[in-house]
């Protein structure tokens, strides 16, 4: 029996990603029960809107779940540009009630240095978010809690939290102008710069890379035996760690740049400033400055990224004594991108390094009647063992000055969302990125400030000194390219 013309198939056909009904379907072999469907009205509702946010382009916000769990979603909101949480990584818990979206899904910020860092007035130290339309703030009428609401709206509404002033977040200090406010606010934004780079970017990188605060290497922890069948759902979840070390990468020189900034404004081991709605040890944002640690700290973790590319490049050639899956796959994606290459009428060109097909050389020649005419630039890009789990990194060995390109090579490109296997669609990518003569601008995207600021300046004379360092840039890299 067809259950196209069903209201149920209708439905069920809106929710192919749900499992459950998936599973009572195939099982059955019948329309899911009206009230089997309406009960999972929310599991199809969530698992659509994590799809649609997955699929984003916006760069300051990523989710994921456990496959098992939709329910519980985790997220990540990058810091604005522009304010004192710039470039951050700030991951909250969203759990959806059965009732969803009926009803509001709880909210709760983790990144909160173990409950002891109160990161905005709208966001507390034990986690809490206070936003009307989750109900956890009073609000207008109109501000609370509709089914028209979502994930998304939730997290850009987080996200319009970490303004450039937070201090007028807090009720009755939104018009305090006053010359006494005026230093307040000013000593609260130096604080959060402070932990922002402290806590959300330094304490989350050395976690994921094994580093304690002074330099060292936490020694792994070996499985037991006994835990190899060990259940999913009390395995810690970290579903950003990728993309917060390439996202590090991306942003290494705007966290420099935020290190200068408040070197200038404030003096290393001076106490915080105590805000008039905070609270001493329970709902505050208690410590001291220490820019030159965390400057300390950041150098560390650069040269802990790098190191884990020679660890990857090291477990690539084991990986193909091994025939592992990833090597035999990453070997044939390279065969056909030299054949697709060859018979193409460009002359770009790839090879491996050392054999290793987790190391590729990507040979680019600048597009005519360009600032890339001319150009013989290599790209380099490492796969990891465990790709497409982890993306590439991708870095430009010729030093280009472009303001996609950071000072040390990295490249500001976004993995092809539905194609992040795919290795032909990730350097298409990357060369149309490169060729983009007319991008949008996204402030997310800086990786080179100084060339930025050129590359969008609104003064002539500015646009032609990026133009002029583009090309002598080109023009060196024919004369470095190595024989």
């Amino acid at each position: 029996m067809s259950t196209n013309n069903s209201k149920e198939g209708s439905l069920w056909q809106g929710a192919a990603e749900s499992s459950y009904l998936y599973c009572y379907q195939q099982l059955f072999r019948f329309p899911v029960p009206r009230v089997v469907a309406t009960m999972d009205q929310s599991i199809i509702r969530i698992t659509k809107e994590l799809a649609d946010l997955q699929r984003s382009s916006d760069l300051a916000i990523a989710v994921a779940c456990r496959d098992v769990d939709v329910r519980n979603v985790k997220a990540l909101i990058v810091g604005p540009h522009e304010t004192p949480y710039e470039f951050g990584f700030f991951e909250f818990t969203i759990k959806f009630p059965k009732t969803y979206p009926s009803s509001a899904p709880n909210v709760q910020c983790i990144t909160t240095n173990g409950g002891r860092c109160r990161f905005n007035p709208n966001i507390y130290a034990n986690g809490k978010v206070c936003l009307s339309i989750l109900g956890t703030w009073r609000g207008e009428r109109g501000e609370e809690w509709s089914s028209a609401q979502g994930m998304e709206s939730i997290l850009l509404s987080i996200q319009s939290l970490m303004s450039s002033n937070p201090y007028e977040n807090e009720p009755g200090y939104e018009n305090a102008n006053e010359p006494e406010d005026k230093g307040k606010q000013e000593a609260y934004v130096q604080k959060i710069r402070h932990e922002s780079l402290r806590i959300s970017v330094i304490a989350r990188l050395e976690g994921y890379l094994g580093l304690r605060p002074d330099g060292t290497r936490i020694p792994p922890i070996q499985p037991k035996s006994d835990q190899e069948g060990e259940d999913e759902a009390i395995i810690p979840f970290e579903p950003f760690q990728d993309l917060c070390k390439r996202r590090f990468l991306w942003y290494f020189e705007s966290y420099m740049a935020a290190i200068r900034l408040g070197q200038s404004k404030t003096k290393d081991g001076t106490r915080f400033m105590l805000m008039p709605f905070e609270a001493t040890g329970s709902n505050g944002m208690d410590g001291k400055f220490n820019y030159e640690d965390l400057e300390r700290r950041l150098r560390n973790i650069k040269t802990a990224l790098s190191d884990e590319l020679v660890s990857w490049a090291q477990g690539g050639l084991a990986a193909q004594l091994n025939d592992s899956t990833v090597a035999v796959n990453l070997r044939h994606q390279f065969e056909q991108m030299v054949a697709y290459f060859r018979r193409g009428d460009v002359p770009h060109s790839v090879t491996l390094e050392n054999d290793n097909a987790f190391v590729w050389i990507l040979t680019y020649f600048g597009r005519p009647m360009t600032n890339l005419d001319g150009g013989i630039i290599r790209i380099k890009l490492h796969f990891s063992p465990r790709f497409p789990t982890e993306q590439p990194r991708v870095a430009f060995q010729s030093k280009i000055f472009h303001h996609q390109i950071a000072p040390d090579g990295t490249y500001c490109y976004n993995p092809p969302a539905n194609a992040s296997g795919d290795v032909r669609s990730h350097i298409e990518t990357i060369l149309g990125v490169l060729e983009d003569d007319q991008p949008a601008y996204d402030p997310r995207k800086i990786v080179h400030p100084e060339a930025t600021k050129l590359y969008w300046s609104k003064i002539p004379d500015e646009k032609k000194q990026y133009n002029r360092r583009l090309r002598r840039s080109i023009q060196d890299s024919m004369e470095d390219f190595p024989e």
